[in-house]
């Protein structure tokens, strides 16, 4: 199994969830919702058990009485995919981790519904003429193969520290959000979008972060599109989808590999995921692009100080 915990005399409530049972057996215990136990390989260490168990998946029985709490925080992401541009494992992490999913798998099971969600939400988009098929590609040849490294790189980081670094990047790009770009910074933006390897390497370092912390890469590619290329709101968000939709191809193939990835829990979000994703990429159009690009960066940012005041306080 790719990533384990080690128990011994205290299971903390951080590796815990809802419908989780956690049996006594003298002073000592064990989960039997968690993937498997290492039947009778037990140590002892000065008087105290130890077992080897796997949180690759949760109890099923979980999954099935909360099926339709993932599925309404999937339709919440489903929503911000289509009026932001963004995957939303970002912002799907927390919510997964705040309803008792381990670290890792919080991390990792949202991706599965980010690929179809991201091609219902980009259609609307694509037919309107905002999103850019040309720098899409550009984007996707120097963060695919960033992507694959920082999945396997997550390996040896581990969930807690994905789960602030998550927070942290959040608040970080709300803000550059927020600050208005001048004109000259527009004019800038549209100099550099003729530098392909410019977009290459930029699109590399956000496909690093991608693969790292398993989201479909929007919340920071459409800040790169904003910023750095100068464009529009919509035709960023655009764009990130087209981006997003194979993008995470390569983070979810790593991810499953490394055993990250609990099936159920992904099933049960991209219900909710799917339509919405497709609802709200129709009415981003009805939103003004500099309203948009306010409530994006607003949201960042309230986003990640939520969610990095919540990890500070259950660590």
């Amino acid at each position: 199994m790719a990533s384990c915990l080690l128990l011994a005399n205290y299971i903390g409530p951080r590796y815990s969830w809802p419908g989780a049972r956690w049996h006594t057996i003298g002073r000592h215990a064990r989960n039997p919702a968690l993937d498997w136990v290492h039947k009778g390989r037990y140590a002892t260490g000065d008087g105290a058990w130890v077992a080897v168990v796997s949180p690759d998946r949760t109890d099923a029985r979980s999954v099935a009485a909360m099926w339709w709490v993932y599925a309404l925080a999937g339709a919440t992401i489903g929503i911000l995919t289509g009026l932001f541009g963004v995957g939303g494992s970002s912002i799907a992490t927390p919510l997964l981790s705040i309803l008792g999913v381990p670290p890792l798998l919080a991390v990792a099971s949202p991706l599965p519904a980010t690929i179809p969600a991201a091609l219902a939400a980009v259609a609307p988009y694509w037919r309107r003429g905002e999103a850019r098929p040309r720098a899409a590609g550009w984007t996707l040849l120097g963060a695919v193969p960033a992507t694959v490294g920082g999945a396997l790189l997550s390996q040896v980081v581990g969930g807690q520290s994905l789960l602030v670094a998550s927070g942290v990047v959040l608040v970080i790009v709300g803000w550059r959000v927020l600050k208005p770009v001048s004109a000259s910074a527009f004019l800038a933006g549209e100099a550099r979008r003729q530098n392909r390897f410019l977009l290459v390497a930029a699109s590399a370092g956000v496909g690093l972060f991608t693969g790292l912390l398993a989201n479909g890469g929007g919340f920071l590619l459409v800040p790169m599109y904003l910023l750095i290329f100068g464009l529009d709101m919509r035709t960023a968000a655009g764009t990130s989808l087209l981006v997003i939709s194979v993008l995470s191809l390569p983070t979810l193939a790593a991810h499953w590999a490394l055993g990250h990835v609990d099936w159920s829990v992904a099933g049960a979000f991209a219900l909710g995921a799917i339509p919405t994703s497709a609802l709200s990429g129709q009415l981003a159009r009805h939103v003004p692009i500099t309203a948009l690009r306010r409530w994006f960066g607003g949201f960042l940012m309230f986003s990640g100080v939520a969610f990095t005041i919540y990890r500070f306080f259950t660590m």
